[in-house]
């Protein structure tokens, strides 16, 4: 049952309420072993926290920044700021030195804490950029500080100032005077197409946005819920707090490249995630399908279409599935579908909210098939995560993006815009009074800038307003539609569309390099490099041939006509993904301007 309190006591009410039960799993930085820590022992830090931030003179509502990648360290210190009333501002770990500074100079802060290596070197090559930036306070105790610097301390020694609890009257007082108007974070938004903008957050948004989730989702207090994204992300902020909330463990992840091989160890049973996740997932089985023979091959298919049937035709429509097919799940459940769920260590699964981008039929239909219950959502930072998602014990429909959740009052405005008012929307950016004068309409409601309509209770997005492309024949193209339509593929790993005033679409895409690679040595195809690989024709041959297949459900004017394979991914270093690996249409634009002009030439 969930704990509803102010977000500074969280903490300490689960402390009572669970004691020694494990409240997180985690690893220390660039260790292999799991440990454990109780509900108790993480209030006792927590209040450390707090303490030693007193000590270092914090004040009510001041900033104070986090870049790190995702650790236990980092969220003791969330809840220590809160217990304070500071406001946490969190940096994505692989956030660039300009990213930070700018960051850092617009919010004032003092103090930031800081994960690793890569994070210290970055926090303190800009420290002199950075009029206000006094203390450096490194989580990793393996961190080589710079040579003369006097400022910066380490995570255990800055635990020292809280010694004897010093300031905990202090802290207790401030306790008594935390309200619902306070900020708790300023989350600045990565930003595909201009400078960052810090979405400001109150604890009454929380409180709000963890009520109407927890009488949606099912999550429970024997839940196991992994971090799959940077706890900076506001979808995984929002859903480990629910997490918390509802006394689940929550199990860090502090290396994402090692997501899986963390799932395996630790089993979850929970864990958000972006579609592009299931989409390898899919490719993966896919491929194993394709390699399969015979009753194999058979069998396993089979066990798919009994899984589609089950799950989708009966359940997702809220009816009972009949007896016979009931009998054939349990078959298939127990002989194959649970083998594919226990390669991935979900041998308990639960529920998997999945939201960020656009989410194909496809990998949808096959998660569920699966008997993973994927929970399809759709919400922005400016809402506090979680404006729609699929809810509990209601029917849903492929392709939506579930329900709204109480409180949200949605509108559909011009352009099809999908307009929110509620007490999980934002109120506005920090110290940003032009913008704040633009996203709201006159009547109060947020305009997201996504295009949709609502049917039956259910939201569906159409495109993102901005990113609409006008090709030079006068039709409209909905990018993201396209491009999630070709990454179910498993040799293609990132894609962009082009058509904007052009006469049809076309693509860049990466391919999955390794794959491809393996397709050509099967194939008796040599190649010299990367380069003479993307360009052979029998590859190219095969590409295509895969992508007519997979557009067939586009109108003409929508499909991909012409197409380049590029030998090295987009990057955040070359400034084409965000901090959460969306694509900066106009960065990539940019780059590959010659190739993109070579596929119009006739």
């Amino acid at each position: 049952m969930q704990t509803r309190c102010h977000l500074s006591q969280l903490p300490y009410e689960q402390a009572r309420k669970y004691g020694d039960r494990v409240a997180f799993v985690y690893h220390d930085f660039g260790k292999a072993l799991w440990k454990e820590m109780s509900w108790k022992v993480f209030a006792e830090d927590v209040r450390r926290v707090s303490n030693a931030l007193l000590n270092l003179g914090v004040r009510v509502q001041e900033n104070i920044g986090v870049f790190s990648q995702n650790s236990i360290q980092y969220i003791c210190t969330d809840f220590g700021a809160y217990g304070i009333r500071a406001v946490t501002i969190p940096f994505y770990a692989t956030s660039s030195e300009e990213q930070i500074q700018f960051v850092i100079n617009d919010a004032d802060i003092r103090i930031i804490f800081v994960g690793e290596q890569e994070q210290y070197d970055k926090a303190r090559r800009v420290q002199m950029l950075c009029p206000s930036l006094e203390r450096i306070i490194i989580y990793d105790s393996n961190v080589v500080k710079a040579a003369h610097d006097s400022s910066s301390i380490y995570f255990t020694d800055f635990l020292k100032y809280a010694d004897g609890f010093p300031r905990q009257s202090e802290v207790e007082t401030l306790w008594k005077q935390a309200n619902d108007e306070d900020l708790i974070n300023i989350l600045y938004t990565s930003g595909t197409s201009g400078a960052s903008k810090g979405v400001m957050l109150t604890y009454g948004q929380f409180q709000a946005a963890l009520k109407a989730n927890d009488e949606c989702v099912m999550v429970r207090e024997n839940d196991r819920v992994i971090t799959f994204l940077p706890i900076t992300h506001i979808f995984e902020r929002g859903w480990d707090m629910l997490a918390l909330s509802e006394g689940a463990t929550l199990i860090i992840n502090t290396d994402p490249h090692r997501i899986q091989q963390s799932m395996r160890e630790t089993h979850p049973t929970c864990m958000s995630a972006v579609p592009r996740f299931w989409e390898k997932v899919y490719a993966g089985v896919q491929e194993k399908i394709d390699k399969a023979t015979g009753m194999q091959k058979k069998l396993f298919l089979a066990a798919l279409e009994t899984g589609r049937r089950y799950n989708i035709e009966y359940l997702a429509r809220g009816k009972r599935p009949p007896l016979t097919l009931m009998l054939k799940y349990k078959i298939a459940n127990n002989t194959i579908l649970s083998l594919v769920r226990k390669q991935l260590g979900l041998e308990h699964p639960n529920i998997f909210p999945t939201a960020g981008a656009r989410v194909s039929e496809e990998v949808e239909t096959f998660v569920h098939s699966i008997g993973i219950c994927m929970i399809v959502g759709y919400g922005l930072t400016e809402s506090l995560a979680t404006v729609s998602a699929d809810h509990k014990d209601k029917p849903y429909t492929i392709g939506s993006v579930g329900r709204p959740i109480s409180g949200i009052d949605i509108k559909i405005g011009d352009n099809d815009e999908i307009l929110l008012k509620g007490p999980t929307i934002t109120k506005g950016y920090y110290k940003r009074d032009d913008l704040n004068a633009e996203v709201f309409t006159e009547d109060g409601y947020f305009r997201t800038g996504d295009a949709g309509y609502v049917r039956n209770g259910e939201l569906f997005l159409t495109d993102r307003i901005k990113d609409l492309y006008k090709t030079s024949n006068g039709k409209y193209i909905a990018p993201q539609a396209v491009e999630a339509k070709l990454l179910v593929d498993k040799y293609v790993e990132q894609v962009v569309v082009i058509a904007d005033e052009r006469k049809f679409v076309s693509a860049l895409i990466v391919p999955a390099y390794s794959l491809l690679e393996e397709y050509a040595r099967d194939c008796g195809i040599t190649y010299g490099n990367r380069e003479d690989l993307c360009n052979n024709p029998k590859i190219l041959k095969m590409l295509a041939d895969r992508i007519e297949t997979l557009q067939q459900g586009l109108a003409g004017y929508e499909q991909v006509k012409r197409f380049r394979l590029l030998t090295k991914p987009f990057t955040m270093e070359n400034g084409e993904l965000t901090n959460t690996l969306k694509t900066r249409r106009g960065v990539i634009f940019k780059n590959y301007a010659k190739l993109i002009d070579e596929m119009y030439m006739d």
